[in-house]
Formats: C-alpha cells, sequence, structure tokens
C-alpha cells in the first residue's frame, strides 16, 4: 500500500465565469469539503480564482492555477506571475499541460523556468508530460515522456521534487473518449517513478505523486486508481460538473 495521498485535480481550462465557478466550487465543497484522506484542487480560470478561492476558504479544497509566467513582474502583457496567484491564495499550478505546448508552442525550456518559478514563490507544481498518438504509435513514448520530464526538472534540488507533482497525459486520451487501459498507464506511470528513482533517489522518488491525466472518469477510475504507481487524476471535462467530479474524489477515498 502507498503512502502517498491521493490527489484528485480539477482543470477547468477555458470554462466558466466567475459566478459559474462560485456555484460550481459550492456544490463541490458541500459534498467533499471537509474530507481529509484525498487532497482536491480546483484549477479555474484566471477570471474565476478569486471566486472560487472565496467559496472553498473554509474548506480543504486547494485552489490551482492552469498556467504563469515565469517572470516575477514586466512587459508580457495578458500573462499571470506566480506571485500573482499566490496573493489570491492558489497554491498549486498546472505547467506543460499539453494544450500549452500544442497550441502555444510552450518548449521545455521554457516550462523548466516556469517550474523554478512556481517553487520559488511556494507554489506546487503540476508538470504535464506525455505523448501524441503520432509518438505512441511509433513507439516513442517513453522516449518523449524522459525527454519532458527530465527537461521539465532541470536544476530542480532532491530537497525539492517532493513538492512537484508529476501529471502523465497521452494526449492522443485528452477529451477525444480514448483512454489509456489500465496496464497502458501504469507502464508508463512506473516507468516515471522509475526515472526519479534514477535521478534523485528512491526515498524521494516514493513521495511523488505522478496522477494520470487522460480523461479519467468514474466508470473508469477506480481500476486506474488502484494501479500502484497511479496516485490519483489530472480531471478535465469531468471536473466541470459536481456530481462527477465529486465521483471521482470519491473513487480516490476507496482507493487508498
Amino acid at each position: 500500500m502507498s503512502s502517498r495521498k491521493k490527489l484528485i485535480a480539477g482543470n477547468w481550462k477555458m470554462n466558466k465565469t466567475s459566478a459559474e465557478a462560485t456555484a460550481l466550487v459550492t456544490d463541490v465543497v458541500t459534498a467533499v469539503g471537509k474530507l481529509t484522506d484525498v487532497d482536491i484542487v480546483v484549477c479555474p480560470p484566471f477570471t474565476a480564482l478569486e471566486s472560487a478561492g472565496k467559496a472553498l476558504a473554509d474548506s480543504n479544497i486547494r485552489l490551482g492555477a492552469q498556467n504563469m509566467h515565469p517572470e516575477a513582474t514586466g512587459a508580457y502583457t495578458g500573462e499571470i506571475s506566480a506571485g500573482m496567484l499566490r496573493a489570491l491564495f492558489a497554491t498549486y499550478v498546472i505547467l506543460g499541460h499539453s494544450e500549452r505546448r500544442a497550441l502555444f508552442a510552450e518548449t521545455d525550456a521554457f516550462i523548466n523556468q516556469k517550474v523554478h518559478a512556481a517553487l520559488k514563490n511556494q507554489l506546487k507544481p503540476i508538470l504535464c508530460v506525455g505523448e501524441s498518438l503520432a509518438e505512441r504509435e511509433g513507439g516513442s513514448t517513453l522516449k518523449v515522456v524522459q525527454t519532458q520530464l527530465e527537461a521539465g526538472l532541470e536544476g530542480v534540488g532532491k530537497d525539492q521534487v517532493s513538492s512537484v507533482v508529476i501529471a502523465y497525459e497521452p494526449v492522443w486520451a485528452i477529451g477525444t473518449g480514448k483512454v489509456a487501459t489500465t496496464d497502458q498507464a501504469q507502464e508508463v506511470h512506473a516507468f516515471i517513478r522509475g526515472l526519479l528513482t534514477k535521478n534523485f533517489g528512491e526515498a524521494i522518488a516514493q513521495k511523488v505523486r505522478i496522477l494520470y491525466g487522460g480523461s479519467m472518469k468514474p466508470a473508469n477510475a477506480p481500476d486506474l486508481l488502484a494501479q500502484k504507481d497511479i496516485d490519483g487524476g489530472l480531471i478535465g471535462g469531468a471536473s466541470l460538473e459536481a456530481r462527477s467530479f465529486v465521483e471521482l474524489v470519491n473513487a480516490a477515498a476507496a482507493a487508498k
């Protein structure tokens, strides 16, 4: 049995107004806001961070952001800094999501800068890694994951790594309805754990949580969460509706 506490994080992407965020968070707080055996994070869009944060203020649910810029201040029109997120009491931030890589041309080096900036500002990065369908079919899944993981953690000290959450997201399984089999998911999670062991040592590698980020839903969550190296989920579509998100949280609680 793993000593790592399961983590369920909802990535709302570009959905929900400030008012809608308040309503959704309120429903989630009512259902699972006092839960202590699973870590729960909601990641609204920037415009809804403040309202969502107020709605979860007296609960055990944490606030996360979907992205940030590595610089503290400056002429970066449209960007948000780690300090700005901390001022709204965010404690997590998603970095290197496949959509940021694919649609906004974010590089491993740029994502690495963000990881360092997040850690410097006491934000816990949820570092996303994962392969496209072409890379999966070409047999280069593990190579792609290794490159993204090691580049993303470049220069991160052993004393910092346990504050990082890794999210494995097979890009071909995001929003497509396709899901990696439990064996496929566990294989990559175990590979990531092995890389962490090689680079940071066994004790630290066993503390790092690795989430599955490829269309986890209430129907497939129990099998995925039962795997040795799957420590939770980075949830997309299923986090936009309170009932399905709560079901995933409860599945994580049951999988201890």
